[in-house]
């Protein structure tokens, strides 16, 4: 299966200079996590629920502060005509939850997620492929506690 065939065509975007409270409205409005960040007609960014919460919330940041201090800026992204085994391979890999998807031009096409391939049950496998290599121990966290 490629990955046009399971990934989310309509694909809301954000752009740097808006609020995370605009971002976070958003999504709760559409009940997603993440937004591909845009300017000028070009994937600059991703902003997720996470990021708000670790990069604003956690730092001190008020509610009008711009997309643009708190994105992920790096983009992880794949194209269209690869196959889903192969990018939910590359999502484990990376430990990341959901992908933009471009087409060759490297222009906006849709958004792929672990919840787009779980509800397809030719791609669910894959899906918790994916799954298990995101949620892997990546170290101690503070949440862990040795008992003696």
């Amino acid at each position: 299966m490629r990955v046009s065939e399971a990934m989310t065509h309509d694909v809301r975007l954000a752009n740097p200079t808006q609020t995370i409270r605009e971002a976070a409205s958003l999504m709760a409005q559409l009940d997603i996590g993440a937004l591909p960040v845009e300017e000028d007609d070009r994937l600059i960014g991703m902003i997720t629920d996470r990021d708000i919460a670790v990069r604003a919330v956690g730092q001190g940041r008020g509610p009008v502060t711009p997309i643009r201090d708190v994105m992920s800026p790096q983009v992880k992204y794949c194209f269209e005509d690869q196959s889903v085994d192969e990018v939910t391979r590359n999502m484990g890999d990376m430990r990341v939850r959901r992908l933009p998807v471009v087409n060759r031009d490297k222009r906006l096409v849709g958004i792929l997620s672990l919840g787009d391939l779980a509800i397809d049950a030719s791609a669910q496998d894959e899906a918790g492929e994916a799954l298990r290599g995101i949620s892997r121990p990546g170290g101690k966290h503070s949440q862990s506690v040795e008992r003696h």
